[in-house]
């Protein structure tokens, strides 16, 4: 089975973590989360918006950045920026791969960006939209993985029923 994780560093507002955490779940994608973070996760709006999906959810949590690359050692990093110059799309992800999202107010370090410049991606958008909502963003870069692994052990098809009314 392969592996995708999401990552986000220092999230600063529940309701976008809540909802990346229902993504992860309904995905069967691994969520980390790096401190500080903007909110306690007994949050109630963190809650509301991951449902009742927590029981589903494979999460971490780690005390900074340095603690979190120090246990995930050989993974495959990408890096989500308005910053970056190649498209989400033009990525092949290998197994493991991590995508590595920044603040909801500033992105991530740039001094993180400049060292790792050849794995740091971005979702087009026109020029005067400053960025997508993180939990958006991390939508649309799982599911362009996942589509790209044929949605590994994800249900692909429904079933219309007829009712009678």
């Amino acid at each position: 089975m392969a592996i995708l994780n999401i990552v986000l560093v220092e999230p600063e507002i529940p309701a976008n973590t809540g909802n990346v955490a229902r993504t992860c779940a309904a995905t069967g994608t691994r969520l980390h989360l790096v401190k500080p973070l903007g909110f306690s996760v007994d949050d109630k709006h963190l809650k509301r918006a991951g449902l009742d999906y927590w029981s589903l959810l494979d999460i971490s949590y780690y005390e900074n950045l340095d603690d979190f690359f120090e246990n995930n050692q050989g993974g495959n990093f990408y890096y989500f920026s308005t910053k970056a110059l190649n498209r989400h799309t033009d990525v092949s992800y290998p197994d493991n791969a991590f995508l590595v999202f920044g603040k909801e107010t500033r992105g991530l370090p740039e001094s993180l960006l400049l060292k790792n410049r050849d794995n740091c991606v971005r979702i087009p958008m026109i020029e005067d939209a400053r960025s997508l909502n993180l939990s958006n963003s991390v939508a649309i870069a799982a599911y362009e993985v996942l589509r790209q692994w044929d949605y590994p052990e994800l249900l692909t098809h429904g079933e219309l029923h007829r009712h009678r009314w």
